[in-house]
């Protein structure tokens, strides 16, 4: 089993953003450090690992993975992840549902 590098990029702590501040929500959403400190950690070693394995993002275009999950502080967690030309893997999109 092959584990790979894996690179969280700009884009992706964009994505971040967009969905989460710096304090817990009036209604026990997580802050932007519980989803770095919990959920990111279990996504970065699932696609260091799974990566091949995933599902094509986009149709025919192999280079682009998806990993959904539950996560510890999100209820549902999509992540893109980019085959980079030395191996490495780019997180470079992010989604979060809650329930």
């Amino acid at each position: 089993m092959q584990r790979r590098q894996v690179f969280v990029t700009d884009d992706l702590y964009a994505n971040l953003d967009s969905h989460l501040g710096d304090e817990r929500g009036p209604n026990g959403e997580p802050s932007r450090f519980d989803f770095l400190r919990f959920d990111l950690i279990e996504i970065i070693d699932q696609i260091a690992v799974e990566f091949d394995d995933l599902p094509e993002a986009i149709p025919g275009h192999p280079y682009y993975r998806l990993l959904v999950i539950e996560g510890r502080m999100v209820d549902q967690i999509a992540v893109v992840g980019h085959l980079a030309p030395d191996g490495s893997i780019e997180l470079v999109h992010l989604d979060l549902n809650f329930d």
